[in-house]
C-alpha cells in the first residue's frame, strides 16, 4: 500500500459520489452519503439512523408535493408513478450490529444510507432476501405492482371520460370504489412486503468498509496515538538532471577511453581501456583505468563487461554486483566466436567504442559509436544510436504502453509509490526487446522499413534483446535517435540475446541469465479476495459467505493490515483477528478446500521501552541475530512504517557477512503458521520503504507506535473521493456533489501558492577521493525526489559495512529470497505461493508479482495489459492487477469489465482501499453475472493455463502473449496492447472504453490462413476478415470478446465453485482445426503442490489430421475424471460417422451444427470409467463421401441433406404456397 496522495497523471478523474465516503454526520455538509448504483440516484443528507427503521427523507416530500399537483391537474398516470416511488423507495437498513464495527472508535454507529429503491437490485447494498430468492416477497411486489398499473390504466379511462378528481371526489361512482379497493389492496401487500424486507438480512458489504479512524485513533493498549509531522518525510528540494538547465553534458566534457593491450581468448577478447584525456569528473570521480571482457557465451548470446581495472575490498561494491546475490551467467562450453550468430567489433576512433550486429543479415544491434564511453565511481553514461522509429519493449516497471516510443525517461529506483504513469514505481528489470521489420527483394537482401503500413506487402522481422546486469540505481533515455543508459554506480555488464523471436530471447533470458520461473499450486489459478478494511474475522467470514450464496467461485480470501496487532508483522489483533476464532475460521475455510493468505511488511516494529506491554518478540529475536540494518556508527537504524518507528531486515548483511537474518526470518514464519494456517504470503512495501528521512525514531522510541503523517484513507482530510472517467455520465448528481468536496480537501494549489517565490534546488559536485552516497551529484527523475525521500537512506549500512545506496534495488528481490526459504521450510514438499511488490531481475524464480496500488479508472484497466506483457518479458507468468483497481471508487461498469479481463490474467484478485465502496463481485448484480460469466470461461481452462504456468516454469515460455510475438511478421501489431493471447491458442479482446459497447480488434495471421473461433458461438469470426483489418465486435457490457485460434485442442474441464472441486469433475475435450484440418495441444497434470513432482505427472499430447483426433498420455499420474465430451471446430460438412477407437459411435451420441460448422460428440462417459487419460484413444470422424471434410476457411459450397433441412424446405415451400391459394 501507497502513502495516499493527490494522482498526477492526465487519466485522472478525481470525481466523488455520495457514495464515495462514509462520513460522521455533519463532518463534511457538501457531501452526502448514499448508495453507489448503477443508476444515477440523487444525493441526499447523511443521516445517523437505528439499526431497523424507515422514514421519508427530503427527496419523498418534493415526491409528496409533485404527487398532490399531478394529481389534482388531472394527471393520474405520473401521479400514480409517483405515489409508486414513494412507496418503492425507502431506505433499508441493516438488521444487523456484529457484521460492522460500532464501536466508539470505528468512526460511525449505524447505518448510513440514502434512498434505496426496492426495485434496484444494482446498489451497493443488496439484502440477502432478495426478490430473486425470496418467492413470497417476489409474489407480493408482483402483485402490488399489478394493481398499481391497474389503477393508473383506470385513472387515464377515467380521466379520458371527462370524469376528473373533482367529480371523483364530488360523486359516489363506481371509479372511486374501484381505485379504494386497488389502493387498499395495494397497502396490505406493501406492508407485508416491507416486513419481509426489512427483515430480510443485509449482504454484508458495509461490513467490508472500514470506517474512519480504525486502528489510528488510539495506541495500542489505549491512549492517544502520536502523528510524527509531515516534515519528516520531506527531503532537500532536488532537480533531475534532465530537467536542469544547469546540468553538465558528460558527452562534451569527458574524453572517453581509448583501447590497447587487446588479447584474443578463446571465447572473445580482453583489452586495457585507459582515459582519452584529462578527468572531467562530471557526476564522480573518473575511473581512468578499466578493463574490457567480452565471451561469446552461447551462439545466441554475448556478454560485454566494462569495470574498473584495479579494485580492493573497500570498493569491491561500489562497482561489482555479488553472484551470491545475482548470478552471472554462465558460457556455455564449446562456443566461440566462430559458432556464434552475434559479432562484435571495436575502434579507437575518435575514441573507444564497440558494435555488435548480427551475422546474418548483418544489422547493427548495438553500437557504441559517435558516444563517448564515461566511468564514474558514481556515474555511467553509454548508449547507442538505434533505427528509426524503433520499437523497445521492457525496461520496467512502469505505467506505461507496451511499446515504449522514443521519448521517454525510465527511471529505475525502486520506490512505494502508487502506480503512477511513466514513474518509477516498484521493480527494476533493465532488459528491453528490439523489434525490427524489413521486406525481402528478390535477391534475399533485406532493408528496414521504418513504418511498414503497407498491409499488402510482406514483411520479415528480427527482435534482440540487451540486458544490463547492473542494481544501483539507473537512467535510461529513449530519444529519436537511441537509447542513453546512465546508471549511479556499478559497472557495464551487458548481455546481448539475438533472438530472432521475443519468445527466443525471453526464454533464453530466463534458461541463462535470471532463473526460470516459481512453479505455482494449482490452486493459486482461483479467484482471489482482499480488501484494505476486513476489520474482524467476523467480517472475513461475511465475505466469504457472501461469494458461496451468490454462486460465485472463491478460491482465497486475503488480509491487507487490518489483521495485524497494530500494523506490525508476525502478531493478530488480539480483539478483531484473535487467534482462536481465526483457527475456527481457517478451519472451515480448509475444509471447504479453500485459502487463506495474509500480508506481511518489511520492517519490524521497534517496541515502546517505556510500556512493557508494548513489548514485541520477533523484534527482540531479530536483535539477537544480527538481523537489522545500522546506521554508519553501528547503532540501529530506526525508521518508520505503518506500525510506527521500525527497523529493517539486513538481507544483504546476510549474503555477504553471515548474520542470522534469513535464519530469523525463517523461525518467524515458522511460529507464525502455528497460530495461524496461511496457505501462502504477500510481500509488500518491500522497495523498501519508510515514511521519514533518515534514522528518525532514534531517540524518539518512547513515542511509539506513531501514526504516519497523513491520514489513512477513509480518515478526516483523506477521504476516498476519486471515481472512474465518465463518471459523471452516469451519475451526474452524485458527480456534482463529489466536485465540491474534492475541491474542498484538495484545494487549487494555484489559489494558494506564491507567483513571487523562486525556487532553490540543492545541487553537488563530486567530492576527489569519495562519494556523496546521500545526495549524488547526478540526481535521477525519482518520483519522491530526493533518493532518501521515503525510503531507507543510502547511508544505511548493512553488517560488514556495505551501504543502501549500493543494494537499494535489491531489497524486495532478497526478501522474497528469503520468504521463499520460509514457505519451504513451512511447508515441506510443497511450492511456496507469495506474491510480491517489489522485484528485480531474478526474482521470478521464487514469487509471482501483482501490479501495485493502481486506481480505479479506465486507463488502469487498459495499463494492466501492457503491464501484464512486460511481466512476461521479465520472467513473471504468475502476474495480475488490483481487479476493479485499488484507489479510489469503482463503479459497476467499470468493475464489470475488470473482472472479466482479469479472468484471463494467471493472478486474478479483487483488492482496493479502506475507505472506498465495496468492490466485492457480489457488490452490484451486473458485477454478479459479468463474473459468473468470465469465471466460467477461466475455470473451463484451468487445464490449459496450468499447463502453460507449467511450461513456463521447465522451458521460460510465456503464458500471457503479445500479439506481435505470435505473429512476428505483422508490424501493425508491433503496438497493439489491448489485445493479448493466453498461450498460442486464445485471444482476448475485452472492451476498455466507458460507455462503448462494441470494440475493435484484430484477426492476426488471416492473410497466411489463421482460422479464429467464437469462443461462445463456435462460429469462425475470421470469415472475409483482410490482414490487419480493424473490426467492430460487439461487445455490450457483461461480454468479452474471447476467440480460439485454429490449429489448436484445449482439453477443458467442468468448473465447480473451487479448483479441487473443478479437479473432480469431467473433461471435455475442443478442437479448433485451421486452414488445413489440423490441430495439437498439449496437457500437464500433477497433483497439483508437490515441489518436486519426479515421475508423479503426466502429459497428454493431442493431435488431430485426416478428420482423427489422437491422444497419447505419457506418465504416471493418475486422473480417474471421465471424458464426457468433445467438440470439433471447423467441420466444413456433416460426417456420415463418428468413431472412437474405430468403433462408430450412436448417431444419438453426436451431432452436427450446420450453421456453425462443428460437430458435438457427448455421453462419452462410459467408454472412459477408468479416466480421460489413461491409455491412448482415437476419435474420427468421415464425411458422406470418405473424402474427409474441408476446412472451414473458404467453405465447401456444397448442399447438405439434413433432415432439418428438409423439414425447413418443407416449411418454406407450405407458406410459399399459400399465398397462392385463395
Amino acid at each position: 500500500m501507497m502513502r495516499p496522495a493527490k494522482m498526477e497523471h492526465p487519466a485522472s478523474a478525481r470525481l466523488c459520489s455520495c457514495g464515495g465516503s462514509q462520513l460522521e454526520t455533519g463532518t463534511t455538509p457538501e457531501l452526502a452519503w448514499t448508495t453507489q448504483t448503477e443508476k444515477a440516484h440523487t444525493c441526499t443528507d447523511a443521516t445517523t439512523v437505528p439499526a431497523n427503521g424507515s422514514y421519508l427523507g427530503r427527496g419523498d416530500c418534493v415526491n409528496v408535493k409533485l404527487f398532490y399537483r399531478f394529481w389534482t391537474l388531472k394527471y393520474p398516470l405520473p401521479a400514480a408513478g409517483l405515489f409508486a416511488q414513494l412507496l418503492f423507495t425507502n431506505p433499508v437498513y441493516a438488521g444487523t450490529e456484529d457484521r460492522r464495527n460500532n464501536s466508539p472508535g470505528s468512526g460511525y454507529f449505524g447505518t448510513r444510507l440514502g434512498p434505496k429503491s426496492f426495485l434496484d437490485f444494482d446498489g451497493v447494498y443488496q439484502l440477502e432476501g432478495s426478490f430473486g430468492e425470496n418467492s413470497t416477497v417476489s409474489t407480493y411486489l408482483g402483485i402490488s405492482t399489478f394493481l398499481f398499473c391497474l389503477l393508473g390504466i383506470f385513472s387515464i379511462s377515467q380521466g379520458r371520460r371527462g370524469r376528473g378528481v373533482k367529480q371523483i371526489c364530488g360523486t359516489w361512482n363506481p371509479g372511486f370504489f374501484v381505485m379504494v379497493v386497488f389502493t387498499s389492496a395495494s397497502f396490505l401487500l406493501l406492508a407485508a412486503l416491507v416486513s419481509q424486507w426489512t427483515s430480510a438480512q443485509h449482504v454484508s458489504v458495509t461490513a467490508t468498509s472500514s470506517g474512519p479512524g480504525v486502528l489510528s485513533a488510539t495506541a495500542v493498549g489505549g491512549g492517544p496515538m502520536f502523528t510524527f509531522p509531515a516534515s519528516a518525510d520531506i527531503g532537500p528540494n532536488v532537480l533531475p538532471n534532465i530537467f536542469d538547465p544547469q546540468a553538465v553534458d558528460a558527452q562534451s566534457v569527458c574524453p572517453g577511453y581509448k583501447a590497447a593491450n587487446v588479447q584474443m581468448t578463446k571465447k572473445g577478447l580482453t583489452a586495457d581501456l585507459s582515459l582519452a584525456g584529462p578527468p572531467c569528473n562530471a557526476y564522480g570521480n573518473d575511473i581512468e583505468e578499466l578493463k574490457l571482457i567480452v565471451e561469446f557465451q552461447a551462439d545466441n548470446r554475448l556478454n560485454v563487461q566494462i569495470l574498473p581495472r584495479y579494485i580492493g575490498p573497500g570498493n569491491e561494491t561500489w562497482f561489482i554486483l555479488p553472484e551470491v546475490l545475482v548470478p552471472r551467467p554462465q558460457a556455455e562450453p564449446d562456443v566461440s566466436e566462430a559458432e556464434s550468430k552475434l559479432v562484435i567489433s571495436w575502434s579507437n576512433e575518435p575514441t573507444f567504442s564497440f558494435t555488435v550486429k548480427r551475422k546474418e543479415p548483418g544489422e547493427v544491434l548495438f553500437t557504441t559509436e559517435g558516444r563517448k564511453l564515461v566511468y564514474e565511481d558514481q556515474f555511467i553514461e553509454f548508449g547507442s544510436s538505434l533505427p528509426e522509429n524503433y520499437n523497445l519493449y521492457g525496461l520496467g516497471e512502469v505505467m506505461h504502453g507496451f511499446r515504449l516510443g522514443n521519448n521517454l525517461t525510465r527511471t529505475l529506483f525502486a520506490s512505494d509509490v502508487g502506480d503512477n504513469l511513466d514513474a518509477n514505481i516498484y521493480g527494476n528489470h533493465p532488459i528491453y526487446l528490439d523489434t525490427r521489420y524489413f521486406t525481402k527483394n528478390e535477391s534475399g537482401q533485406l532493408s528496414y522499413v521504418s513504418n511498414p503500413t503497407d498491409k499488402n506487402a510482406k514483411y520479415v522481422s528480427y527482435t534482440n534483446g540487451v540486458f544490463l546486469r547492473n542494481a544501483h540505481a539507473q537512467e535510461v533515455l529513449l530519444r529519436p535517435e537511441g537509447i542513453t543508459w546512465r546508471t549511479l554506480g556499478g559497472s557495464i555488464d551487458l548481455y546481448f540475446f539475438e533472438g530472432p523471436s521475443a519468445q527466443n530471447i525471453i526464454k533464453s533470458y530466463q534458461v541463462s541469465t535470471v532463473g526460470l520461473p516459481a512453479m505455482q499450486q494449482y490452486w493459486t489459478l482461483g479467484f482471489h479476495q482482499c480488501r484494505w478494511g476486513y476489520s474482524n474475522w467476523t467480517v472475513v467470514k461475511d465475505v466469504v459467505d457472501n461469494f458461496r450464496k451468490f454462486e460465485i467461485p472463491l478460491e482465497t480470501i486475503w488480509t491487507d493490515i487490518d489483521y495485524m496487532k497494530g500494523y506490525r508483522d508476525f502478531e493478530n489483533d488480539p480483539d478483531q483477528f484473535n487467534y482462536e476464532e481465526g483457527a475456527k475460521f481457517l478451519e472451515e475455510l480448509h475444509k471447504n478446500h479453500q485459502h487463506y493468505v495474509p500480508i506481511v511488511d518489511s520492517a519490524i516494529y521497534v517496541p515502546n521501552p517505556d510500556k512493557p506491554e508494548d513489548d514485541y518478540e520477533p523484534y527482540h529475536r531479530g536483535l539477537e541475530a544480527d538481523a537489522f540494518i545500522m546506521n554508519p556508527d553501528g547503532s540501529l537504524y530506526i525508521g518508520a512504517v505503518w506500525p510506527g518507528y521500525t527497523v529493517f531486515p539486513d538481507w544483504i548483511g546476510a549474503d555477504l557477512n553471515g548474520t542470522g537474518t534469513v535464519s530469523w526470518w525463517i523461525d518467524e514464519f515458522v511460529r507464525y503458521y502455528k497460530k495461524v494456517a496461511f496457505d501462502g504470503i504477500w510481500i509488500d512495501m518491500n522497495e523498501v520503504a519508510s515514511f521519514c528521512i533518515g534514522s528518525c525514531g532514534t531517540g524518539n522510541l518512547t513515542l511509539n507506535p506513531v501514526h504516519p503523517p497523513w491520514g489513512l484513507p477513509g480518515e478526516p482530510g483523506a477521504l476516498v473521493l476519486d471515481y472512474p472517467e465518465g463518471f459523471e455520465k452516469t451519475n451526474a448528481s452524485e458527480a456534482s456533489s463529489a466536485t465540491s468536496v474534492h475541491k474542498t480537501q484538495y484545494p487549487d494549489p494555484t489559489t494558494t501558492a506564491s507567483t513571487t517565490s523562486t525556487t532553490s534546488y540543492l545541487r553537488t559536485t563530486p567530492t576527489p577521493g569519495s562519494r556523496n552516497i546521500n545526495y549524488p551529484p547526478y540526481v535521477i527523475n525519482n518520483f519522491h525526489g530526493d533518493i532518501g525521500t521515503h525510503a531507507l537512506s543510502p547511508n544505511g549500512t548493512h553488517h560488514g559495512g556495505t551501504v543502501d545506496y549500493d543494494f537499494h534495488n535489491l531489497y524486495g528481490h532478497q526478501i522474497l529470497h528469503a520468504t521463499y526459504e520460509a514457505l519451504l521450510k513451512v511447508f515441506e514438499g510443497k511450492r511456496p505461493f507469495i506474491i510480491g511488490r517489489s522485484t528485480f531481475a531474478g526474482s521470478g524464480k521464487w514469487a509471482g508479482h501483482w501490479g501495485g496500488d493502481n486506481y480505479s479508472l479506465w486507463a488502469f484497466l487498459y495499463f494492466s495489459i501492457p503491464q501484464a506483457l512486460s511481466f512476461s518479458i521479465f520472467g513473471f507468468p504468475m502476474f495480475g492487477v488490483d481487479t476493479c483497481g485499488f484507489s479510489g471508487n469503482a463503479d459497476n461498469e467499470l468493475c464489470s469489465r475488470w473482472m472479466q479481463l482479469s479472468a484471463f490474467f494467471p493472478f486474478y484478485r479483487n483488492h482496493n482501499v479502506r475507505g472506498a465502496i465495496s468492490q466485492e463481485p457480489y457488490v452490484w448484480s451486473s458485477v454478479i453475472d459479468a463474473s459468473k460469466k468470465a469465471m466460467r470461461i477461466r475455470y473451463l481452462l484451468l487445464p490449459y493455463m496450468y499447463t502453460l504456468m507449467t511450461q513456463a516454469s521447465l522451458s521460460g515460455s510465456t503464458v500471457m502473449r503479445a500479439l506481435s510475438w505470435e505473429f512476428p511478421q505483422e508490424p501493425w501489431l508491433a503496438d497493439a496492447d489491448r489485445q493479448f493471447m493466453l498461450g498460442s491458442a486464445v485471444m482476448v479482446t475485452p472492451c476498455l472504453v466507458q460507455g462503448a459497447t462494441t470494440v475493435d480488434g484484430v484477426f492476426p495471421g488471416v492473410a497466411d490462413g489463421t482460422v479464429w473461433y467464437d469462443w461462445y458461438t463456435y462460429k469462425s469470426a475470421s470469415e472475409g476478415v483482410q490482414s490487419g483489418q480493424n473490426v467492430t465486435i460487439d461487445a455490450p457490457l457483461g461480454h468479452i470478446p474471447v476467440y480460439l485460434r485454429g490449429g489448436h485442442v484445449l482439453p477443458v474441464q467442468e468448473p465447480g465453485m473451487t479448483t479441487t472441486e473443478s479437479r473432480q469433475n469431467e473433461w471435455s475435450v475442443i478442437v479448433a482445426l485451421d486452414g488445413e484440418g489440423k490441430a495439437n495441444g498439449t496437457l500437464y497434470l500433477d497433483d497439483g503442490e508437490s515441489l518436486e513432482p519426479g515421475e508423479n505427472v503426466n502429459w497428454v499430447d493431442f493431435t488431430v489430421e485426416k478428420n482423427s483426433l489422437q491422444v497419447t498420455p505419457q506418465g504416471k499420474y493418475l486422473d480417474q475424471n471421465s471424458l464426457a465430451n468433445v467438440t470439433v471446430l471447423g467441420v466444413a460438412a456433416a460426417p456420415s460417422k463418428v468413431s472412437l477407437n474405430g468403433d462408430a459411435l450412436a448417431s444419438s451420441s453426436w451431432s452436427y451444427d450446420s450453421e456453425g460448422k462443428f460437430i458435438s460428440v457427448t455421453e462419452l462417459q462410459d467408454n472412459f470409467k477408468e479416466g480421460a487419460w489413461t491409455s491412448n484413444w482415437t476419435l474420427s470422424w468421415e464425411s458422406p463421401s470418405d473424402s474427409g471434410s474441408s476446412p472451414i476457411q473458404g467453405g465447401s459450397g456444397r448442399l447438405e441433406l439434413s433432415i432439418s433441412n428438409l423439414l425447413y424446405a418443407a416449411a418454406f415451400g407450405i407458406i410459399f404456397g399459400r399465398m397462392f391459394v385463395v
